[in-house]
């Protein structure tokens, strides 16, 4: 007997703001790059790649390549999904090591 599988997609996951707002604040608190614009991609999927660029006044097509790993988008850019995600970015300061 063979068991099928199916890939994992976080986007399922992110169902309610709550998940949302967690998912992200993991993300963030790790400092990966290329991981926080994936999970700002998942949550944009969530929440509606469509409505999401106009909300942020991109196009959709610029959203994708923003937001697809390896991307290098402008910080201005990273702002304007925050926005229109109803996410801030707020500086806190680090625990110095020591």
């Amino acid at each position: 007997m063979s068991i099928k599988t199916v890939p994992f997609d976080i986007v399922a996951e992110l169902d309610s703001e709550a998940a949302i707002q967690e998912y992200l604040a993991q993300v963030f608190a790790d400092g990966d790059t290329d991981e926080i614009l994936r999970a700002l991609g998942h949550v944009a999927r969530a929440r509606g790649m469509t409505q999401l660029a106009v909300d942020s006044g991109l196009g959709r097509e610029n959203l994708y390549n923003a937001l697809k790993p390896g991307a290098k988008p402008r910080f201005d850019t990273i702002l304007r999904v925050c926005h229109a995600l109803g996410v801030q970015l707020a500086p806190k300061a680090v625990q110095a090591s020591g």
